[in-house]
């Protein structure tokens, strides 16, 4: 038996055995030792990290690096936060303070209802702007200046589209208009002479048809600097704001609605110099984020080269239970050897390389993709924390939730896309019918949201309230609309969404109590009965650890 046992040992060690080495008709003690040695493979395979350290002394080192990721990721991604509302908070108060500056008469949240009614109000809108934007100067608190093309600063456009020919006597229900539109603009230069510091359409031979007007659109450019950075031991950004101003006549119902939007461009300052010791600051965060980079990078290889053994083990089993038992092993057992766990590991690890490397860039001045980055490294950080659950489900106490989402899944997805449907036909219906008459249907976009708030419970009331009465047929069927979903999907399909998750909830802990349905993977490994501490495990070159382990069981 001591030499059988020597002969187990030394099989073990062929990971990279050829899968075909079933076929070469060996003897019955042959094929009792390499099953005996495939069992032990798989049960190490299975193993958690505790259990893999007592059986040949492998210390946990993704699981270590993992831990370490955890605290690293999470500094990362706070200061690149803090730096961001930085940016953000820039851009929005930039854009409220251009609505104040542009906009005569303008107040906060008046952006849905901003609008004019008469002509001497559209010209007055319109002329404001211009002399707004030529004392500019004079009249922001802000660092804003005119954007300059080599030794000329660029000029506002104001440009009018209009349809070609337009005959309309709406008195005579007749009308002759050609629906081709025309564009007629002229340009305004910042540094243009004002008298009396004001400036009418006199000025320019500026006149409007309003029977044939569709939008008037004033566009010029500005830029700033973001200098609240440098408080907080940043270089500023360079920012390029793009305004357009547009008067929407398309209805032509006599309301004018004015709109200002604002597209924003950060742009790497050309000559700029900042005493103190931000540069030293920023070197340190990106050595920082390059640490950040190798953690990943270990962490990637790692992982891959576990999911590559998986995938090795699991063609060398198939391959064992095809020859020797002449059986096809099942879909669900193959999938054992597929640790999902580490997949989200691998995403995580590409996600947070990706990303800081992009952080390292924004820091260095090349390039200013702030959103993109945010994205990389806020879902990167996300998989990070998930992918720790992993280690968790490896305590009984723990792993009850990992184990009712696995097994829910498929009847949730299921669920899911039945309830879809009724989803989707009640969010076309309520955008057709109610869409013209209610705030929260005017989009495909707004129904779904207010339908899944309606789910909820969030702003019922409201919802019923704010429906016009203008037509009591729509009026009407917007009670039976609302009533029909709230009852449908509260009382209904959320209680069966509920109790399909309990239900496997409760499987869940039947099974803990009673034991978990034996597969025949399971079984064929339940079959080895060498404990991870019995040495069995360990392979020749290897010798004994005496390491303390606090994991032990």
């Amino acid at each position: 038996m001591e030499n059988a046992e020597v002969v187990v040992s030394s099989c073990s060690s062929h990971d990279d055995e050829n899968l075909y080495s079933y076929k070469r008709h060996p003897s019955v003690s042959q094929e009792l030792l390499l099953e005996d040695q495939l069992r032990r493979k798989l049960k190490f395979f299975f193993m958690n990290p505790c259990e893999k350290f007592w059986a040949r002394g492998r210390k946990p080192w993704k699981l270590g690096i993992q831990l370490l990721k955890i605290v690293m990721v999470t500094i990362q991604l706070v200061v690149f936060g803090l730096s961001n509302q930085m940016v953000v908070a820039f851009k929005e108060e930039n854009t409220v303070a251009f609505k104040h500056l542009f906009l005569k008469g303008y107040t906060e949240r008046m952006d849905d209802t901003y609008a004019v009614y008469t002509q001497t109000d559209v010209y007055d809108q319109i002329f404001f702007a211009i002399n707004q934007y030529l004392q500019l100067r004079n009249v922001s608190v802000g660092n804003h200046a005119y954007e300059r093309r080599g030794a000329e600063q660029t000029a506002m456009a104001i440009c009018q589209q209009f349809y070609k020919r337009g005959s309309i006597c709406p008195g005579n229900d007749t009308f002759d208009i050609d629906p081709n539109i025309e564009t007629e603009c002229f340009y305004v230069e910042p540094m243009m002479p004002l008298e009396n510091r004001t400036l009418g359409k006199h000025k320019f031979n500026f006149t409007l048809d309003f029977h044939r007007l569709v939008t008037v659109q004033l566009t010029f450019k500005l830029k700033a600097i973001n200098l609240q950075t440098v408080r907080h031991h940043e270089l500023p950004d360079c920012y390029d704001f793009t305004l357009t101003i547009v008067f929407d006549n398309k209805a032509h119902s006599g309301r004018i609605k004015i709109s200002l939007d604002n597209d924003i461009a950060i742009r790497e300052c050309k000559d700029w110099h900042v005493s103190g010791s931000i540069q030293k600051n920023t070197h340190y965060m990106m050595i920082f984020d390059a640490f950040v980079i190798l953690t990943c990078l270990a962490s990637l290889i790692l992982c891959t080269r576990s999911v590559v053994k998986g995938f090795r083990l699991q063609r060398e089993f198939v391959s064992f239970f095809l020859h020797h038992y002449k059986k096809e092993v099942s879909f669900t057992d193959q999938m054992e050897f597929v640790n999902g766990w580490y997949i989200l590991i691998i995403i995580s690890d590409v996600l947070t390389i990706v990303g800081s490397t992009l952080k390292m860039e924004i820091q260095a001045k090349s390039l200013t993709s702030y959103d993109v980055c945010s994205i990389l490294l806020g879902t990167s950080t996300m998989l990070v924390w998930l992918g720790v659950i992993r280690y968790l489900g490896f305590f009984q106490k723990y792993n009850l939730l990992i184990l009712t989402l696995r097994s829910a899944l498929p009847n949730v997805i299921r669920f899911c896309c039945c309830a879809a449907m009724i989803y989707l036909g009640y969010c076309f219906c309520g955008w057709i019918v109610l869409g013209p008459y209610h705030v929260k249907f005017h989009s495909l976009n707004m129904v779904s949201e207010c339908l899944f708030s309606l789910i909820n419970g969030d702003d019922m009331f409201a919802t019923f309230a704010k429906m016009q009465q203008k037509s009591y047929l729509v009026w009407l069927f917007s009670r039976l609309y609302l009533y029909s979903f709230i009852s449908l999907f509260i009382y209904m399909v959320l209680s069966l969404f509920i109790a399909l998750i309990t239900d496997t909830y409760e499987t869940i802990k039947h099974y803990q109590q009673d034991g978990f349905p034996e597969t025949e993977l399971h079984d064929f490994i339940s079959q080895c009965k060498d404990l991870p501490n019995s040495g069995r495990y360990r392979l020749e070159e290897e010798s004994p650890v005496s390491i303390f382990c606090c994991c032990k069981r």
